[in-house]
């Protein structure tokens, strides 16, 4: 009986993009039928916030928790750029946006121009290592053919190439075809993705499921989805100028549209203990990013608006934790120790050297591929201490901003290229939810020499991935 990994955030890769890897040897028939299997579970739009294993009481998530509970919870897990397309990129290559060309989600206009994801990805590996690949769901990494999920690794897609649709009788690509189908679009994606693992159950898969949900519109969910939350005032942060009846209405529909998530993942779930397949069952679940709903003053996430007196404002990009910790929960019975919780820091971008080493994938290694393997953290061994999360972001959809961030146990740096007294510090361990700027005030002189030694290690950084921000004449 194959062994199964139910993974957690997003992929994709192409046949004819192989270069940075070079050729991987695949496996011999004989091995290739032990490997586990991987389903790969993302949530688009949820912060670590937003889910019971970390602490929030009012959100109805025992699927997702049970996960963690039986597993192992990541309490500082990360996405390197805080908005979905790049960080789906990062995630499936373990290379960072401005290598890649992705630095803002991929818009209409750039996706009919040929944007698109041109780098080898895990899926690709495990394909070529005779895996049965899936994607269900979100894709957002390029509308033309050449990006198409058949073409970038997966022999099976269902679901949406661009980055939206409807929470309810969404149009989904079926057999090559766009067709309009009725039910809740978790729904109707899990319901896809239980037949896949049906069809294959007897032989090597691996299942990415990228759910739309929680973004942006959030309903309408089914009735049994939004009923926790009916009458729920919620205790949540109301910053100073907001209109607390919207910040709570926000999260109520919020809340309502991860349950409608979490249900289906607890079908998914099922049907694994029904095939038997649990017991051998890797379950890495997570989100593409954070998210803020009305804290810091803004709406959504690192590419939100500020928020006041109930109207929406400009643009007010930002690395905030807030927009980029996201939860992280594995579940693996015959390897890792339910009840066990990690505070190593890591990353989407250590995705693709962490499903290698999980899955003891032979692959021709490169240092095209950052990152590093937090797989043996699942034996309850341990790995080399991440000193430092470098991140990206550059807004040119409805604004302009650049982005960089070196974050560390006890500080975070960010730097505002082509922006003036924008920079950002923050002393993460006496402010964790990073509400004083240290750039500037009374303060400022006492940190100059930490801040100083933070932007050396950025800037060190920025030159070892060629970063074209430092050659664009600021």
């Amino acid at each position: 009986m194959p062994t199964v990994f139910v993974f957690g955030f997003l992929v994709t890769s192409a046949w004819g993009f192989d270069a940075p890897l070079g050729k991987n040897t695949p496996l011999p028939k004989d091995k290739v039928a032990t490997r586990p299997n991987l389903i790969a579970i993302v949530t688009d739009d949820q912060g670590r916030w937003a889910m019971g294993t970390y602490g929030n009481r009012e959100i109805h998530t025992p699927n997702m928790d049970r996960i963690g509970k039986e597993g192992i919870v990541f309490t500082n897990a990360f996405a390197i750029t805080p908005v979905c397309s790049p960080s789906r990129a990062v995630y499936l290559t373990g290379r960072y946006p401005t290598e890649l060309g992705i630095t803002d989600w991929i818009a209409p206009r750039e996706a009919r121009n040929g944007l698109g994801l041109k780098a080898t990805t895990w899926p690709q590996v495990l394909r070529q290592n005779g895996y049965r690949t899936g994607l269900i769901g979100k894709w957002h990494l390029g509308m033309q053919p050449v990006y198409h999920p058949n073409r970038l690794g997966f022999s099976h897609f269902m679901g949406f190439l661009g980055g939206g649709n409807r929470p309810m009788n969404p149009t989904l690509e079926v057999h090559g075809e766009r067709k309009k189908l009725h039910g809740s679009l978790p729904d109707l994606l899990v319901d896809e993705a239980i037949e896949f693992v049906e069809r294959n159950a007897k032989r090597p898969f691996a299942l990415s499921l990228h759910f739309r949900a929680p973004h942006l519109p959030y309903g309408p969910v089914p009735q049994q989805d939004s009923a926790p939350y009916k009458n729920l005032d919620p205790q949540v942060p109301v910053p100073r100028g907001a209109v607390a009846k919207q910040i709570k209405k926000w999260n109520r529909d919020y809340y309502a549209s991860i349950t409608s998530v979490d249900r289906n993942i607890g079908r998914l779930l099922e049907t694994l203990d029904k095939l038997k397949l649990s017991k051998n069952t890797i379950v890495l679940f997570t989100s593409d990013h954070g998210y803020n709903n009305g804290r810091h003053n803004i709406n959504t996430k690192g590419n939100g608006h500020w928020i006041a007196g109930g109207v929406t404002g400009p643009k007010r990009p930002n690395m905030w934790d807030t927009s980029i910790r996201v939860p992280l929960v594995v579940r693996w019975p015959e390897v890792v120790k339910p009840g066990t919780r990690t505070d190593a820091m890591v990353s989407n971008l250590d995705m693709f050297r962490t499903v290698m080493g999980a899955l003891a994938i032979p692959w021709k290694d490169s240092p095209a591929v950052h990152g590093k393997d937090f797989s043996p953290l699942f034996h309850g061994k341990t790995i080399p201490q991440t000193k430092a999360i470098f991140g990206q972001y550059d807004l040119h959809n409805s604004g302009l901003a650049y982005l960089r961030m070196i974050r560390t146990q006890k500080f975070k740096f960010v730097k505002h290229y082509k922006a003036n007294f924008m920079d950002e510090f923050y002393d993460l361990a006496n402010d964790p939810d990073e509400k004083r700027n240290l750039m500037r005030g009374r303060q400022a002189g006492r940190f100059r020499k930490k801040t100083a030694e933070l932007e050396k290690s950025l800037i060190e950084w920025q030159r070892s991935i060629d970063d074209p921000i430092l050659k664009s004449n600021y």
